[in-house]
């Protein structure tokens, strides 16, 4: 998150109620990937809650270092192989799951590549500017080249899924990930995370729209 520890912590109660309440509207396994996301990023913003509380309050400095850790995990390992994997889980058009496969295979890389890189290169955060800034001393000659690899994954799936209201989830993460980029370019991690994670509410209205049918459990209808 990129504003105070209480704005974290209130994200984290909203999304953990959605993602409730999403799951619950499961009808299949093949869902449920897809529908915990926003619980996942609830778990992601009370991290980042817990890491302003460090950064703001000599009381918890303690929590400083593991909190940046497992916000990191969070943002950079888990979600280039789970949007994917959610996205590939629920499509039926064979055409569009075999691209979900690659992309699934690319995510996993990306996943392992920033993992590696977390366990061996020093990362550390702080509080400039009103928001979270994470600097990652990760080998610079991949630096631009990880960040096109972290996109394509975490969100080209939402617009090649045959489910159309993907798609509008899709459109929000991208127009915030743009504006993220433009007007907050050093903080890119911690904001964009914040406003995917609001977007993740999405999720709710399209598993809601969810519908069995005879021998397609995932079809949707629209």
């Amino acid at each position: 998150m990129c504003f105070s520890a209480s704005a974290s912590f209130g994200m984290s109660v909203l999304l953990l109620g959605a993602g409730v309440a999403a799951v619950k509207k499961a009808q299949n396994p093949s869902q449920i990937p897809f529908a915990v996301i926003p619980v996942v990023f609830s778990i992601q913003q009370f991290i980042e809650g817990a890491l302003w509380l460090s950064l703001t309050n000599p009381a918890y400095s303690g929590w400083h270092q593991n909190a940046t850790y497992i916000f990191l995990v969070f943002a950079q390992v888990v979600w280039p192989f789970w949007v994917p994997l959610s996205m590939l889980l629920l499509e039926n058009d064979n055409k569009r799951k075999k691209i979900m496969i690659l992309l699934s295979g690319l995510g996993c890389a990306v996943s392992l590549y920033l993992a590696f890189c977390l366990s061996n290169y020093a990362v550390n955060s702080g509080i400039s500017d009103h928001h979270i800034r994470y600097d990652l001393d990760f080998p610079h000659y991949m630096t631009e080249f990880s960040g096109v690899f972290y996109f394509i994954p975490t969100v080209i799936p939402l617009f090649i899924s045959s489910i159309k209201k993907m798609s509008f989830l899709g459109a929000i993460i991208l127009a915030s990930f743009m504006v993220t980029k433009l007007f907050f370019g050093e903080y890119v991690i911690s904001i964009w995370c914040f406003f995917a994670a609001a977007a993740s509410v999405i999720v709710l209205i399209i598993m809601t729209s969810f519908q069995t049918s005879p021998g397609k459990l995932n079809k949707v209808i629209l």
